[in-house]
């Protein structure tokens, strides 16, 4: 008998670790509108084990031969719950169905993820759009950028301000996407606005740290945003109608079931009331989103996306100032087999900034235009292993500018900076790798190329030295050219390869609770030149060369997650800490504008930034919301080159402009009832850091402040805070027909703070004393807008 239960022992594991595997894939559809669905859950409770969808929809896993139930989830969307019996391999689509009725969407009960405490991923936040819409704005329009900044770890440098920045780095250092396609500039108005349409969008992630091996080119984050692929099966008609711009979306199939497309308009209109009031000044800003999408069969589809924007501003007609972007993108999708997935994307990406200034007679043009071909598989090996991999290759041309005058009276020459052209190649691999039940990676590397290629002319210093210290006068100084090269386009001026590792892990603690970790270097080749604390649309881009380094990024974070209550409430905590190299600095009184030198007032120094997040979710219940807190440090160091030079702020670490020690934000929404559904969100951050003067001096009767260059941003703008609050009014009688609509009356800013966007020093002329004078955006702002869909 001991025998046998010896025998039994030893054969029972090897028959079940021989136990005949099959696999089972497809793709999960939304049952109203046949959109793909990202990120939903595929699970086998008797297995423990599952999967999720990616970014088309596809899901692929390998389990042993047998009979299971499975359960089809994501939120917003009822469960669907059905067994299978799986003997062989197998192709299974689902289609979920929304919770409840399409108006009932906007609700944010299908919009604040429940934590997944399992996967290895972490420093990720993920919003759809309805969320978003549900969140307070100025003048009342849904805005993702504005939504992002309620998350820990990202701000902004205020009002009236574009870009955002995520723990403690630059603007510049977040990778935007738009269906694959890089946004240079996600702002309209000078960031009153962003250029995304909610309407349009399906998907929004932000990746903070951890960041997978497929992205690149940007040390910060990675703003992954999906467009909607258009309903195949109805014809549907989304728009809203606000004080200061209108929207309108139409989606609707091309072939049933088949094809379909997308295409979605906004316009701002609060410039044609200007002339009522004796103004000709204008301001206003319209995109245009379109896709259209063809399934040619289970393992082939074909998408082509769009997006074009421009904004306009003008001061009578003396000064007018257009800039926008241009994305397009082709993609095919190719499923090779049950287990290996693949998208090959054609992409092209521009953006522009033209300024026209008829009283001095001359017009201004630059912009940055990209091409990139990419191509990724993703992998399904086995329950244990998910691979991806894949390369691609971008060409990007730079324009820093051409002054062309518009008057023959003008007095002005032609004058066009050099051109600058590059190319940056990337290849990569990623391991999701389940060791156990409890134990968890996702690791990879990539491996970056960039090649600044030949340019007409190419400045050539004494020594190498564009920038040169003088002892004399105690300060840098831009150097003069000793003489030029030029090359041809072929040729390679300067060549860079980085080794990128990234790794994470998860040990789950047990169903509701684990710890995470991760690491991630990454290497960044293109710079935004600015020396303002918000990118403006003047700030151009340049990209690493002889004189200019391309930045490296090693970024530490660990992390604890819990749900509570079975995912009523969630709590995410994790500290960061970051480490950059070759982070670009300027010499004081550096001129970035239409400078054809530019490498004569860089320095290259280093950055740091570390700190603590805490989010707290309510996820289930009529009243749901989060509260977000960051406790950080961000600064900046320049050294002198040499024991001859003191560097930038006297060789010491100094608050970078976007450095802010204290930032918490709370959102919180209410349902009252099927008719009314209330929300607010709080904001407070921490001053920005600036210079006051330090003294004085008298000039012919004039007091002239004094800065001290060696105190940089060591003073602060007074603390920044805010309350907004919107209440969502759906008629009863949208119930039972096609049109449905609602109303959403907000206030931002509710009790009227005027926050500091600056602070300047000037002589009153009454007292001819200095002043400081603050500048406000905004005080408190009333909206309405009307939203329907048909």
């Amino acid at each position: 008998m001991y025998k046998k239960i010896f025998l039994l022992i030893i054969l029972f594991p090897l028959s079940f670790l021989g136990q005949e595997k099959i696999t089972l894939s497809g793709t999960v559809y939304d049952e109203l509108n046949n959109e793909t669905l990202i990120g939903v859950s595929i699970y086998f409770p008797e297995l423990n084990s599952g999967t999720t969808t990616n970014e088309y929809g596809f899901y692929s896993i390998t389990i042993p031969k047998g009979n299971y139930k499975i359960q089809v989830s994501y939120l917003g969307y009822k469960p669907f719950l059905t067994t299978l019996n799986l003997s062989e391999k197998t192709s299974k689509n689902f289609k979920l169905k929304e919770e409840t009725e399409s108006l009932d969407e906007i609700i944010i009960e299908s919009n604040i993820e429940k934590l997944n405490v399992r996967t290895a991923q972490m420093s990720v936040n993920r919003l759809t759009a309805a969320s978003i819409k549900q969140i307070p704005v100025v003048l009342g329009e849904a805005d993702i950028i504005k939504s992002l900044i309620l998350l820990p770890g990202v701000t902004s440098a205020g009002e009236g301000a574009s870009g955002f920045n995520v723990r403690g780095g630059a603007a510049d250092q977040n990778l935007i996407l738009l269906d694959e396609a890089t946004v240079f500039n996600s702002s309209h108005l000078f960031g009153f606005f962003s250029v995304f349409n909610p309407d349009v969008i399906k998907d929004i992630k932000l990746y903070k740290g951890g960041i997978p091996a497929k992205y690149g080119g940007r040390l910060s984050s990675v703003l992954d945003i999906y467009q909607k692929e258009g309903n195949s099966k109805n014809f549907n008609l989304t728009g809203g109608i606000g004080l200061v711009s209108s929207r309108l979306l139409a989606e609707g199939p091309i072939e049933k079931e088949k094809s379909s497309f997308l295409i979605g308009g906004r316009a701002s209109y609060a410039h044609l009331f200007l002339p009522l009031f004796d103004n000709d000044n204008k301001a206003y800003f319209y995109d245009l989103n379109s896709k259209i999408n063809y399934r040619f069969n289970d393992r082939n589809n074909l998408f082509l996306s769009t997006y074009f924007g421009k904004d306009v501003f003008g001061i009578s007609d003396n000064f007018v100032n257009t800039y926008g972007n241009t994305v397009a993108n082709l993609r095919w999708n190719h499923l090779f087999s049950d287990k290996l997935f693949s998208n090959l994307s054609l992409i092209y990406s521009d953006y522009f900034y033209g300024l026209t200034l008829d009283f001095v007679g001359f017009e201004w043009d630059s912009g940055i235009t990209n091409f990139n071909l990419k191509y990724d598989f993703k992998h399904y090996l086995n329950e244990k292993f998910k691979l991806s991999y894949g390369i691609n290759n971008i060409y990007i041309k730079f324009n820093p500018g051409e002054i062309t005058p518009n008057r023959e009276d003008s007095g002005i020459v032609a004058e066009k900076l050099i051109d600058k052209y590059a190319n940056e190649f990337a290849a990569y691999i990623n391991v999701e790798h389940k060791v156990n039940n409890s134990l968890r990676f996702q690791y990879g590397i990539r491996f970056s190329n960039f090649k600044r290629l030949g340019q007409d002319e190419l400045n050539i210093y004494e020594n190498d030295l564009p920038v040169i210290y003088n002892s004399e006068f105690k300060k840098y100084e831009s150097a003069e050219a000793i003489g030029t090269e030029s090359f041809k386009r072929k040729n390679v001026i300067s060549n860079f390869s980085n080794i990128e590792p990234r790794l994470s892990m998860s040990y789950i603690i047990d169903d509701n609770t684990s710890v995470k970790a991760s690491y991630n270097r990454m290497a960044q080749y293109l710079h935004l030149l600015s020396n303002t604390s918000s990118p403006t649309p003047l700030d151009v881009w340049t990209p690493s060369g002889k004189y200019i380094k391309p930045q490296l990024l090693d970024q530490y974070a660990i992390g604890y997650f819990k749900n509570l209550k079975n995912g009523d409430y969630s709590i995410e905590t994790e500290a960061f800490y970051k480490d950059i190299q070759n982070r670009i600095d300027y010499i004081n009184g550096a001129n970035l504008i239409a400078n054809n030198e530019i490498e004569t007032v860089i320095l290259n120094g280093k950055a740091r930034a570390y700190g603590l997040e805490i989010l707290l979710k309510k996820n289930e219940g009529k009243l749901k919301g989060w509260f977000a807190y960051t406790l950080s440090r961000s600064e900046q160091l320049t050294e002198g080159r040499n024991a001859n030079e003191p560097g930038i702020n006297q060789g010491n670490w100094y608050n970078t402009p976007f450095d802010k020690t204290h930032d918490f934000s709370i959102n919180a929404s209410y349902e009252l009832n099927k008719k009314w559904t209330f929300n607010s969100n709080f904001v407070f951050q921490t001053g920005q850091p600036t210079n006051y003067p330090v003294g004085q001096y008298e000039v012919q009767g004039l007091n002239v402040p004094i800065y001290d260059d060696n105190r940089r941003n060591a003073d602060r703008l007074p603390a920044y805070h805010r309350l907004d609050i919107s209440a969502t009014l759906t008629p009863r009688k949208n119930k039972n027909r096609k049109w449905q609509a609602e109303w959403v009356f907000g206030i931002y800013n509710l009790y009227g703070r005027q926050n500091a966007a600056s602070i300047n020093f000037k002589q009153n002329r009454e007292t001819f004393r200095n002043e400081a004078i603050k500048t406000s955006i905004f005080g408190l702002v009333p909206s309405v807008t009307y939203n329907f869909k048909f």
